[in-house]
Parts: C-alpha cells; sequence; structure tokens
C-alpha cells in the first residue's frame, strides 16, 4: 500500500496554512502559508479600536493558494510522491469568527451591495464591539437561564457568537435583515470545500457552538428562542434557522467537490472533518490527554485540558466553556486562555518602539531582559492589554505597569511584561485544580513556546513546573491533519492518530529554584492587583505593592 497523506488547513488571525502530513509517523512533507489579501494583515479594522473584521473571500482563495503549494513542495521533499495519496482534509480556524450569510450559505460580502461593509464580513474573534451585548446576555442568563452560563465560565464574552450578532442587529440592521442565517468560520470552510453550505446542508462543530454560542445537547442545543426574544425578537426568529445537532471532529461533512478538486490539484471526493477552532486541534496535535495542559501561545493564548466522559467534573468559573466532545470524542473539553500574549510583546516593540529599531528589536530586548535576576527591574505588570479572557472573563479591563522610575530600562519593561503572562498563566493553572482538574505536565506551542527560550525559562520558573513543548511547530495544522486521518479511516481513532503523529521536543525548561523562589514573593502582589482592579466587590489596600517590589528589587541587586 502506498503512504498516505492528509492536509490540515489552518486558519489564523493573518493567514492561511495548509500542511501535508504522513499519516503513519507525522512526517511535515509540504507546507505553504498565505497572507489574507484584504485589510491590514489581514484584519479589516475601523475607527472604533474594537472592531477586527476578515473577508471571507481570503479563506476560499488562501486554501486554494496554499494547498497547490503544499502540494508542489511535498513533489519536491518525497520521491514518487502523488496528489492521488492525500486521503483526507481537517481544518482548523479562529473563533468565534460568525459571518452572516443567505438562504444559499453564500457570505453577504460576496454581493456587491455589501462588498465593503464591514458587518457583512466574517466578525474575527478578537472584536469586542459587542460588549454592552455581551453584558445583556449575561445579566439576563443569569435571571432565566444560568445553567448557560454555568458551562462557560460564568460571563458571556464579547468575542462569542452572540454578542457579534445582537451588536450587528443593533448597529448594522440592513446587514441583519438580509442574512439568513450565521455560520462560524469553522463550518463555513469545511462545508465550502464541500458544497454543503446550503443551511439545511450545513454541519456545524460542537467546539464553536458549545464554547462560543451556549451550545449544549441538555438543554436541546442553541439557547432557546425565548430567551433569546428577550434579547431581541428578531434573534429569537433567528433560532428556527440555527441547526439542530453540532458534532465533534471525528464526523467528516462530506467529500471534496469536483470544483474544488480541480481548484486545488486534490482527487475530488475525500472526506473532509468538520472544523474546529485553532487552539482545540492544537491541542490534539500536541497529544493532549488527561492532565495534560496544552498552551497554544502566539498573539493570544489558549490552555486546553481534557477530562473523560464520566468523570466527576465541577463547572468552573471563569473557562471559556466545558463542552463534550469540543477536542476529543469521549472527552470534555475545557478551554481557558489570555487575550494577549504576544500582542503585549509586539506593542512594546513595534508600536511604542523603545529604543528605535535596533535597540528596541525583540531580539535585543530579550538579551537585555535573559540578564536581568527575577525581581531586579522593581516592576509588574498586568496582562490585560486586550482584555482578560481568563479568570475574570471581562473584555473592558486594560493593562498596568507598576513600579516605574527614571532608570527603569525598555528591557526591565519587556520582562515585567512577560512575567505578567506567566502570572497569568499561573492563575489559570490553580484555577483548574482549584476545581479538581488536575495539571499532571504542561506542553506548550506555538510561535513563541518555538522561537523564545527565555519566554519558556520564565514560565518555568514561575509556575514551578516543566515547560515541555510540541514537536511540531504547526500544532494546530497538524492536529487538523490528524481530524482528516480519522475521518479517512488511516487512523481507526484519534488516541492511534496522535500516538503515531505526535511527539514532544527533547529540551525541557525546568524550573530555577532561586528564580522560584523570588516569584513566589512577587506572585502575590499580582494576585492583589488582580483582584483589585478585576472582581467588582474587591475591599482592601494596595499602599503595600509598590514597597514590596523595592524590597524585592533591592534583594534581587545584592
Amino acid at each position: 500500500m502506498s503512504t498516505q497523506y492528509t492536509i490540515g488547513l489552518d486558519y489564523g488571525t493573518n493567514s492561511v496554512r495548509a500542511l501535508i502530513v504522513n499519516v503513519a509517523n507525522g512526517q511535515e512533507v509540504g507546507t505553504a502559508v498565505w497572507g489574507y489579501a484584504h485589510g491590514t494583515a489581514g484584519v479589516i479594522l475601523g475607527r472604533d479600536p474594537n472592531l477586527a473584521r476578515q473577508h471571507p473571500a481570503d479563506y476560499l482563495q488562501g486554501a486554494e493558494i496554499t494547498i497547490r503549494e503544499a502540494l508542489a513542495q511535498a513533489r519536491d521533499a518525497v520521491r514518487g510522491f502523488k496528489p492521488e495519496q492525500v486521503v483526507g482534509i481537517g481544518v482548523d480556524t479562529t473563533g468565534s469568527t460568525p459571518l452572516p450569510v443567505d438562504a444559499q450559505g453564500q457570505p453577504l460580502a460576496f454581493q456587491k451591495k455589501f462588498a465593503s461593509n464591514p458587518a457583512a464580513m466574517a466578525w474575527l474573534w478578537k472584536d469586542h464591539t459587542g460588549v454592552a451585548e455581551a453584558a445583556e446576555i449575561t445579566a439576563l442568563a443569569r435571571k432565566l437561564r444560568p445553567q448557560y452560563l454555568a458551562k462557560c465560565g460564568g460571563t458571556y464574552s464579547s468575542e462569542w457568537f452572540f454578542s457579534k450578532i445582537l451588536h450587528c442587529l443593533r448597529t448594522s440592521p440592513e446587514v441583519f435583515n438580509a442574512a439568513y442565517t450565521w455560520v462560524e468560520c469553522a463550518d463555513y470552510v469545511p462545508a465550502a470545500l464541500t458544497g454543503t453550505e446550503a443551511p439545511d446542508k450545513l454541519t456545524v462543530g460542537v467546539c464553536a457552538a458549545g464554547h462560543k454560542a451556549m451550545y449544549n445537547d441538555t438543554w436541546g442545543g442553541y439557547p432557546d428562542a425565548k430567551f433569546l426574544a428577550k434579547l431581541d425578537p428578531q434573534l429569537g426568529e433567528l433560532r428556527a434557522r440555527l441547526r439542530p445537532e453540532a458534532y465533534s471532529v471525528d464526523k467528516s461533512v462530506g467529500g471534496l467537490t469536483e470544483a474544488w478538486a480541480k481548484r486545488t490539484g486534490l482527487p475530488a471526493g475525500i472526506p473532509v472533518a468538520v472544523g474546529a477552532f485553532d487552539a482545540h486541534l492544537g491541542g490534539v496535535g500536541s497529544g493532549i490527554a488527561p492532565g495534560t495542559l496544552v498552551k497554544i501561545i502566539g498573539t493570544s493564548t489558549c490552555d486546553m485540558m481534557v477530562v473523560p466522559v464520566g468523570q466527576k467534573l465541577a463547572d468552573v468559573p471563569g473557562l471559556c466553556g466545558i463542552v463534550r466532545g469540543s477536542i476529543l470524542p469521549g472527552f470534555y473539553g475545557l478551554e481557558a486562555g489570555q487575550s494577549a500574549v504576544g500582542d503585549i510583546f509586539n506593542w512594546w516593540v513595534n508600536y511604542i518602539q523603545p529604543g528605535g529599531e535596533q535597540a528596541g528589536s525583540h531580539e535585543a530586548l530579550t538579551a537585555g531582559a535573559a540578564k536581568l535576576k527575577p525581581g531586579e527591574s522593581g516592576l509588574i505588570a498586568l496582562d490585560w492589554n486586550n482584555g482578560n479572557r481568563t479568570i475574570l472573563v471581562d473584555q473592558r479591563l486594560t493593562g498596568l505597569l507598576v513600579g516605574q522610575t527614571l532608570y527603569t530600562t525598555p528591557a526591565e519593561v519587556y520582562r515585567a511584561l512577560i512575567e505578567g503572562t506567566a502570572f497569568g498563566a499561573l492563575t489559570i493553572i490553580n484555577r483548574f485544580e482549584e476545581y479538581g482538574v488536575k495539571v499532571k505536565q504542561v506542553v506548550n506551542c506555538g510561535g513563541i513556546a518555538e522561537k523564545s527560550p527565555l519566554v519558556m525559562q520564565i514560565y518555568a520558573d514561575v509556575t514551578g513546573r516543566p515547560m515541555k513543548i510540541s514537536r511540531s511547530a504547526q500544532t494546530c495544522a497538524l492536529g487538523a491533519a490528524i481530524a482528516g486521518a480519522v475521518v479517512a479511516g488511516a487512523h481507526k481513532n484519534f488516541a492511534a492518530a496522535q500516538k503515531a503523529m505526535t511527539g514532544l521536543k527533547p529540551q525541557v525548561f525546568t524550573p530555577n529554584a532561586k528564580a522560584h523562589a523570588t516569584y513566589k514573593q512577587l506572585y502575590p502582589l499580582y494576585w492583589q492587583m488582580h483582584d483589585a482592579f478585576g472582581i467588582k466587590d474587591w475591599r482592601g489596600n494596595l499602599q503595600n505593592v509598590m514597597k514590596q517590589l523595592l524590597e524585592i528589587r533591592g534583594q534581587a541587586r545584592k
């Protein structure tokens, strides 16, 4: 039998990637990346800093370009490789990234009258224009349907499905009225590849529906029409046009169409898996299993865990959802995260530009930060520059840096920002364990995990836990390729596919005991500021924070 391969399509914030993987051993034989053509680095912005949209045409063009280029690379890398050896496709995307579609399932942005209207495009995950609507949804659910909030951490977010749709209804009624329904990007791409975009043929994934749209089988799927109508009668009417059932990624939505076979060079009819979010399939590509926390670290961070169905599991406040089958079939998927990590470092380097292009580059600041001891800067930062995703679920929180003096250097600030994100990571770990979800090992993946040993060492020192790195540099795309392998029958289940196709790098970042001891002094100060600025009914005194930072700084500089 000839070697079999699958393709993982990974739709990120700025670009799409295609990855071709050998299903027998996980070898990555071809890859291609294409930056979206519309907007600024693929994101359509506006005068409102909370607005972030994408043009769905980029999703289709990106699939065609990257698949063709990845196939060409595979031909060069593997002697005798043929596209006919590709047996399945998986898809991951950002989320919640919903888009309005017409009665045929086609994006409204494809219509001439809506071509330049941002409301008719895909509402990218980091679009926070629906803050007021999210608060309204949360308040109503607390009053009428508390069970809805119990499975999504206690608060509904402006990053999510219904917040965005309700905001569109109120601010762009012409778009809302023209839309037959709304579809997540994670569901739209597999549907487009298989010709199943029509609303009555559409297959939706439980990953997007469960984590971002309050879908749960125990209450009949999406929130009921009566509840949604309390927010707006038109939202209640939309409920009937949403799909009745959502599926995990071990199901195929259909076969690749003849048209797409011609566009890409792939064989027609190969199965395409149900779509999921990048972080969730990144967990799959990193070998997620019970007790393993997978951190997907990029512009933001997602923290993923799984718990077997049937095991006792509490509702964990502050999580972005507890959803059956959202990561692996037969397991509850638990999602947490930070709304900005790499974006915070990029803000300091690219927006503030301390020291100019050379002295203020990531490389120069990393080198300077690496020379500093924990606590030496006298600084501490809150990592909320793009709001807080977990555990406070509050997008109206902002960043904070405490302890600056007239002698504070750019490298000291850079290190403090890294440490702030590490304190946020520790807060998430503590929340998991506080509710009985034990973290036995931490596996990291994503660009920062791959490229920044300093970040990984600081994370190890702050958390007091070894930091392991996924073998693949493209874990989200690899996870999508694993889903493609399962639906193609190349592996009998996800456990077998993960065993064959995933692994860890040999290097492990182990905690430095002395550094960890210092961070154990600093973390309570972070936690004090966390509660002071993040919790409504906090009562306390911050008078000690600056003084203790100076004391810790003095100890570090001895």
